[in-house]
């Protein structure tokens, strides 16, 4: 103490205080682990469970030809993603889209019960509008 009752000034504190940060960061990762799997847009199909590898991530968003059970086509592009769609609008749509981005992937969802026959035409159509390849998606076997 100093002989005349002052109490030697101190330095101001300039660190920054983390803790608030911190929270906040791990409240951000919540909701992202939270909404992450709802991002996941699409038709609800029954996939074929296979041993396969997954894609590349190549940042480029996937368009995605779903077909169900019942033998309705869907596609994953703007408007309503659950509304069925006719073959050939599903051609002219991946057409239009494959011109303005030829590096767009092209998948297929198809049901487990889905014939061959309707894949396979399917992917016939989409290889004709000008997909250079065709990819089938499928589950990991549990």
């Amino acid at each position: 103490m100093s002989p005349f009752g002052r109490k030697p000034k101190k330095k101001p504190l300039a660190e920054i205080n983390v803790v608030p940060y911190i929270d906040v960061m791990l409240v951000l990762l919540i909701v992202f682990m939270v909404t992450a799997p709802l991002l996941m847009q699409g038709v609800q199909v029954e996939l074929p469970q296979a041993p396969s590898e997954p894609l590349e991530d190549d940042d480029v968003e996937p368009l995605i030809v779903s077909v169900k059970k019942n033998g309705t086509y869907y596609i994953n592009l703007g408007g309503d993603q659950e509304q069925e769609r006719p073959l050939e609008e599903i051609k002219d749509t991946v057409g239009k889209v494959l011109r303005q981005k030829p590096e767009t992937p092209v998948l297929v969802w198809g049901d487990q019960e889905v014939g061959y026959g309707v894949v396979v035409q399917l992917m016939t159509e989409l290889q004709s509008a000008g997909a250079p390849s065709v990819g089938l998606v499928t589950e990991p076997p549990q």
